[in-house]
């Protein structure tokens, strides 16, 4: 367990770290990428973490990975590359760096690591978990086999090294038509979110069957929510993520994976938007788009959110953290991922 208090004492011995308007200044070409949504006073606190880190990183020869739900500090202060879970995934067998600090969940940094088994990668927090990665089991996945027998399975991203490399191919929310489409036979599972198969499902000529699993964010949003905003401000455009259940998805005006979102808002530029979504998605992109105006509903990712500034400090000046996959695990898990990137990369041709 990280000692928060242990681990702000050791850094303040080692870096100075006090709420700064000078180095405030100096970062002033990086505030400028999100200061619609951090105020001065924030980015003077924020400022010494991001000149330490971006300088360790450079000692280290590390490279930092941000998920797009990280929160807007580390998504444009340290993080080198951004993405949603397909994107990290290929960047990752990219990176030439010894050193991969992932900024998201756990099944993230395990991915990083089955796709770069030489490369040293970090978490900042071991218990940045997932709800949706815990809610299925390499177990589950035979007991999906069993009851579909010949049933090809097809994994979300968002899940362990042991149910990847239970599965015959993994997808996430911007390629699972395309992957489901592509899988021979009449019946597919999908594990672990109920809520993306049945989108899936809506659009498939595939018969899909499911893992009754889901993601605590985006259950959480509802139809007559969605509903009672459109009574209140009716020019706004509604963007849902496709781990939504389908009847918020049916109220949206679009529905798109976490890339899928940026694309559409950044082509369409809508004057009012509603992410319905993780909270940083719309703060993190808020500042490119100073022209559309963001709605503000917000159901955060708790685990996501446990990934700081201080955290990732720590993570590079003590190297701690590690993430390690069983060898053989992370063999068969990396077939299911490499087959899910390179459909994905014959499917853009």
């Amino acid at each position: 367990m990280l000692d928060i208090e242990s681990v702000r004492e050791t850094l303040s011995k080692h870096f100075d770290l006090a709420p700064s308007l000078e180095k405030a200044e100096a970062t002033k070409d990086i505030y400028e990428t999100t200061d619609r949504v951090i105020s001065p006073a924030d980015w003077a606190i924020f400022a010494p973490y991001v000149i330490e880190i971006n300088r360790l990183k450079k000692e280290r020869n590390a490279v930092i990975l941000a998920h797009n739900y990280m929160t807007p500090e580390i998504y444009h202060g340290v993080a080198d590359f951004v993405g949603d879970s397909l994107q990290l995934a290929i960047k990752a067998t990219e990176v030439e760096n010894d050193v991969i600090v992932q900024c998201g969940v756990h099944f993230m940094a395990e991915t990083s690591k089955i796709l770069n088994p030489s490369k040293k990668v970090l978490i900042p927090d071991l218990k940045a978990g997932c709800s949706l990665a815990e809610s299925i089991t390499a177990e589950g996945v035979a007991e999906m086999r069993a009851k579909y027998p010949g049933a090809p399975v097809v994994s979300y991203v968002n899940t362990t090294a042991e149910v990847k490399a239970a599965s015959d191919i993994c997808c996430t929310s911007a390629n699972a038509l395309q992957i489901v489409e592509a899988m021979e036979g009449d019946t597919v599972i999908m594990t672990p979110d109920q809520f993306l198969a049945q989108n899936v499902a809506a659009l498939s000529t595939k018969n899909i069957v499911w893992w009754a699993g889901s993601c605590i964010v985006h259950e959480l949003y509802t139809a007559e929510d969605i509903r009672a905003y459109r009574e209140f401000e009716p020019d706004t455009i509604v963007i849902a993520h496709p781990e939504c259940t389908p009847s918020v998805v049916a109220e949206a005006d679009f529905t798109g994976s976490t890339s899928g979102i940026v694309d559409w808002i950044h082509k369409n530029k809508p004057a009012k938007a509603m992410l319905v979504t993780e909270c940083s998605m719309a703060a993190n992109i808020s500042d490119e788009l100073p022209e559309v105006e963001f709605a503000k509903p917000c159901n955060m990712c708790p685990f996501m959110k446990k990934i700081t500034l201080e955290k990732i400090l720590w993570s590079l000046y003590n190297m701690e953290h590690e993430v390690v996959v069983d060898p053989e695990i992370a063999a068969k898990a990396r077939l299911a991922v490499e087959r899910m990137i390179d459909l994905s990369k014959s499917l853009v041709k």
